[in-house]
């Protein structure tokens, strides 16, 4: 349910075991949810179901607060939220204010209103915000002012502002917040110790319920540059987070344009990396872009010789300018090689390709007497995701329940709610698929393929 909440709609709760819990059944939910949480772009690389079952501590509050902040963090990105822009600084565009993070977006925005109050700035939700004085200010800028029609003003009390005792002054701060219905994940001992990721929740919820923010008009601003992520671009940036690369990826083409993303994940594809070749930030202020390109032009030459990538046409420049497409041409060539590299372990090292998981799939198929088949990735048959969920039934028998899935004609709800319902089945069987179910209906080939991949890989576990 909390990773719904994050993302709607990630997990068909039709999928979810909710009658006779057993172990077995407790363990296919655990899978449901630790798979989806890797297909949202949560690192749970280290944890599996029964990390879960036995209540690790710092293992599940590590994936609860990757969880929270997906869904805290998912409005806080300009093209969801143009009002941002009011955050632009001198001599900046909105270019710039993209290559931000989350993070430092909220940082910018407290500031922003800050300033607004004449108090000094702060750089950090921990140590500077201990004695909730900026706190106070930014609760009393944002506040609703009742000059907008049907908004009622709520008058922010500063009268604790004052008080000696910083437990005490957290306290008063945090009744005012709860007038903006905002006393949430800081309790005052929170504020006073400055724990950076409670407060990084509590400024993300005041920022998600006021932003108190006004969309410029007239100033020259480029709008076209707000084009949100593609869904494609979106799942490639959900898998690469699920591996752990660091730092963490918000933008697919500004956080790749050093390559130290795109070398980390050639090594997860068994590709060595000579990281004595790699320079690493912080960048000299002169000449950063120039280090920045020698890694990307090591990371193009290493796609070429040792993984034998097809990158005609792609060179380190591209990567370094954030080219979309020829960016995408790279990262998909490493999200494939990493779902074959995975078919290829369990296969005992035999070369896998679109034809092995083909034929596998029919195989497979006819093998549990099922009706469906594939002719390859691009069959406009899979819309239905029939093929899928005979498949699922068929590496686990007995899983699918079909009163659920619609078969004969079927409309555009009807092959949504299939291919969400063979998705979170994949999933709840062990299958770490990363694509959607818009994919599925669309017969998005590149993704139809992992899908498929990732039960192959299922299904050879079966011994």
């Amino acid at each position: 349910k909390m990773i719904n909440l994050s993302v709607p709609d990630t997990i068909d709760e039709r999928a979810i075991n909710k009658k006779k819990l057993t172990p077995f059944i407790i363990q296919e939910n655990l899978n449901l949810a630790l798979n989806s949480a890797s297909a949202i772009g949560c690192h749970v690389v280290n944890i599996g179901a029964e990390d879960l079952r036995e209540g690790k501590p710092h293992l599940v509050l590590g994936l609860l607060w990757q969880i929270i902040k997906i869904g805290l963090f998912a409005d806080i990105e300009l093209s969801r939220n143009e009002a941002l822009a009011a955050l632009l600084r001198d001599g900046e565009n909105l270019e710039d204010l993209m290559k931000l993070s989350p993070e430092e977006l909220l940082l910018r925005w407290a500031n922003f209103h800050l300033e607004n109050a004449g108090w000094h700035k702060i750089s950090n939700f921990s140590s500077d915000i201990k004695d909730s004085r900026a706190y106070f200010h930014l609760l009393n800028q944002i506040a609703p002012k009742g000059q907008k029609e049907g908004e009622p003003q709520i008058v922010i009390s500063m009268s604790g502002f004052n008080e000696k005792d910083d437990l005490r002054r957290a306290e008063y701060m945090l009744q005012q917040a709860d007038r903006l219905g905002c006393r949430q994940f800081v309790t005052p001992a929170d504020v006073v110790s400055g724990n950076p990721k409670l407060n990084l929740a509590f400024v993300a919820n005041l920022f998600n319920k006021y932003p108190a923010l006004t969309k410029p008009e007239n100033q020259d601003i480029d709008w076209t540059l707000l084009e949100g992520e593609t869904r494609e671009e979106r799942t490639f940036r959900n898998w690469m987070n699920s591996l752990g690369v660091n730092p963490h990826v918000n933008h697919l083409y500004g956080d790749l344009q050093d390559a130290l993303v795109i070398l980390q994940l050639y090594e997860k594809i068994k590709v060595p990396v000579d990281w004595n070749k790699v320079n690493k930030p912080p960048y000299p202020k002169l000449g950063a872009n120039m280090k920045k390109l020698e890694n990307c032009n090591y990371a193009v030459d290493l796609g070429k010789h040792p993984a034998k990538f097809s990158l005609v046409g792609i060179g380190g420049q591209d990567l370094n300018d954030g080219n979309p497409t020829l960016t995408l041409a790279l990262v998909w060539q490493l999200m494939r090689r990493y779902t074959l590299n995975v078919l290829e372990d369990l296969g005992d090292g035999q070369k896998a390709n679109d034809d092995i998981i083909v034929s596998w799939v029919n195989q497979t198929l006819k093998e549990a007497g099922k009706s469906t088949s594939i002719q390859n990735f691009k069959d406009k048959t899979i819309s239905t995701s029939l093929a899928v969920v005979d498949l699922i039934d068929a590496i686990q028998p007995g899983c699918i329940n079909y009163d659920l899935v619609k078969t004969g004609h079927l409309s555009e709800d009807d092959k949504q709610n299939n291919a969400k319902y063979a998705v979170s089945m994949a999933r709840r069987i062990g299958a770490r698929v990363y694509a959607l179910p818009e994919d599925l209906v669309e017969v998005k080939p590149k993704m139809v393929m992992t899908v498929f991949a990732c039960l192959m890989g299922r299904g050879m576990k079966r011994v």
